[in-house]
């Protein structure tokens, strides 16, 4: 890892020599980072690796599968699909920012990430995922107009409202994501360059800094925690006041079948939301451990890769609409094979 030393003074003028900084530490310009350095894990870097393998494979098969489907078939035009499809394409791109690099490095045991990929990869990772507590947010909602409001939903959610809250949600996303990542790498950064995580995330990176204050930084935990909390605490009163229509259903197969939908939602985004939370908020330690490492592993990973699965994939109109898409494209690709034989 290439490294330009330069001075860094951060504890103020010394004492008795001549101008020269009392505590000198000796710090060097960090052009890269190195990801689960000085672990704890003594496994290899392949069996660290481990806890994606039967995870990440099913994260973007299935959420491109939705994608195409919502997309290629006009039948799924309501705003749940419309919700979905979104969901699905901000999974795509959540869970492939991060993983895929672990896992190719994995084989050959590098670690290394440069300077830019590390402030890529924070300002994804703060894009997609806040991009996706919104939608989820959002999504919450248009549940609750669906079921509670039945008379009123074609006008509360149409299509101009559903773009609007997609694109504010992408919009929070963005502006979050560019005061992290530019409040982050903006900062000068001393000695050690070890980050204990297998992605660069802000409290890690944030830590390797010799700077004692971190205002913008600070002020975006603080505006994203309070947000955060805000989007939980709207999700959970939307479903609660789902459940509570659907209790009240007369037909016991209606509740039973609405219960089914809303409960693993629920399941899913409460893990997102609480995983990501102790992420971001407990006190960073020297070096990775099993436990951070799953905590990391069920935000960033288990999240996309159920999603599909909860939301869609248990859909009887998304299953109904798959097999049209893989039929029509079998039957695409049958009629070609017959003419160019």
């Amino acid at each position: 890892m290439a490294r330009r030393a330069t001075p860094c003074y951060p504890r103020g003028p010394p004492s008795g020599d001549l101008g020269n900084p009392p505590e000198m530490v000796n710090a060097t310009k960090v052009t890269g980072f190195l990801l689960l350095g000085s672990s704890e894990i003594r496994e290899p870097r392949p069996v660290q690796a481990a806890p994606f393998l039967p995870v990440y494979p099913a994260a973007p098969t299935g959420n491109l599968l939705v994608v195409a489907v919502t997309v290629l078939d006009r039948r799924l035009r309501a705003p749940m699909y419309f919700f979905l499809g979104n969901l699905s394409l901000i999974d795509l791109c959540y869970v492939s920012v991060t993983v895929p690099k672990s896992i190719h490095d994995s084989p050959t045991d590098r670690r290394e990430i440069s300077f830019l990929g590390c402030a890529a990869q924070v300002f994804s990772v703060v894009l997609f995922g806040g991009s996706e507590v919104f939608l989820l947010t959002a999504m919450s909602y248009d549940r609750y107009a669906a079921i509670c409001l039945p008379l009123r939903y074609e006008v509360v959610m149409d299509r101009g409202a559903c773009g609007k809250l997609a694109a504010a949600s992408r919009l929070f996303g963005g502006l979050f994501a560019v005061m992290s990542s530019s409040g982050t790498f903006s900062l000068p950064f001393c000695g050690s360059f070890l980050i204990p995580q297998f992605f660069c995330d802000i409290v890690s990176v944030v830590r390797l800094s010799c700077s004692e204050t971190h205002l913008v930084i600070d002020a975006v935990v603080v505006t994203g925690t309070l947000l955060g909390v805000l989007c939980f605490v709207s999700i959970a009163v939307s479903y609660a006041r789902v459940f509570r229509a659907v209790l009240r259903m007369p037909a016991a197969e209606g509740r039973a079948r609405a219960l089914s939908t809303c409960l693993p939602r629920l399941a899913v985004t409460t893990v997102f939301f609480t995983t990501a939370a102790f992420g971001s908020l407990h006190p960073p330690s020297d070096s990775s451990s099993v436990p951070d490492l799953l905590v990391s592993v069920f935000y960033s990973v288990v999240p996309p890769a159920l999603n599909p699965l909860v939301y869609s994939l248990r859909n009887r109109d998304v299953k109904m609409a798959m097999g049209r898409v893989l039929v029509g494209s079998l039957f695409s690709r049958g009629r070609q094979f017959h003419f160019t034989f």
